[in-house]
């Protein structure tokens, strides 16, 4: 079964000082928690070789500078929406969105480009996209889910939560199937290790915490 690392993970290993995460190959890390552990310097390493970018690189020059304080600059001009414009004028963004200085953010559904969710079998077609992390000043993450005609073993690392959208969802779990279709919402709570499916195609707003 594939493992995921959340942002939740990352800041229980901030708190206890770990500067190095060991990963393995069923080991899943959400994008949110690649940038958390990018900031509190936390490097993620698979077996002998690193799997995402982490602390300084010998051969990059500016590996003197303090990265938190870089963290902490960008996030403080983020905050009062100056960098905006710049992240607005990337074309190959995951999905266009508007935000307000209060913390409001509007994503547009019809715009999001989703990734390959590496399920332990490339045949199988399951896509996600985070629209909501730590980088929105979130506590939890929330994104979009699909599931075509295939199933796959998941251990729930963070509690989940799945509102289908279209489609059907199975669940299967200590040797029970659920099936949840459109309007639907399913709940797991955190150490659940479970199988998910779809028998046609299956789109599914998901949040974790």
């Amino acid at each position: 079964m594939k493992k995921l690392i959340c942002g939740k993970d990352i800041e229980v290993l901030q708190k206890s000082g770990q500067k190095v995460l060991y990963v393995d190959a069923c080991t899943i890390v959400t994008p949110s928690a690649k940038d958390m552990a990018k900031a509190a310097g936390i490097e993620i390493t698979c077996g002998t070789g690193t799997c995402t970018a982490a602390p300084a690189a010998a051969a990059n020059p500016a590996a003197g500078i303090d990265s938190n304080m870089i963290y902490t600059v960008l996030k403080a001009l983020t905050d009062k929406g100056m960098l905006q414009g710049v992240f607005d004028s990337i074309q190959d963004k995951p999905y266009q969105s508007e935000t307000d200085p209060c913390g409001l953010k509007l994503v547009r559904g019809n715009s999001v480009k989703y990734e390959v969710l590496d399920t332990g079998n490339p045949e199988d077609k399951v896509f996600y996209q985070e629209i909501i992390n730590s980088g929105d000043g979130s506590s939890m993450n929330a994104g979009f889910i699909t599931i075509e005609k295939c199933n796959f073993d998941w251990d729930v690392a963070c509690e989940e939560l799945y509102h289908v959208v279209e489609g059907t969802l199975t669940v299967g779990v200590n040797g029970t199937v659920y099936t949840a279709n459109p309007g639907d919402s399913l709940f797991f709570p955190k150490g659940a290790k479970v199988t998910f499916g779809s028998p046609n195609r299956m789109k599914a707003f998901y949040a974790t915490y």
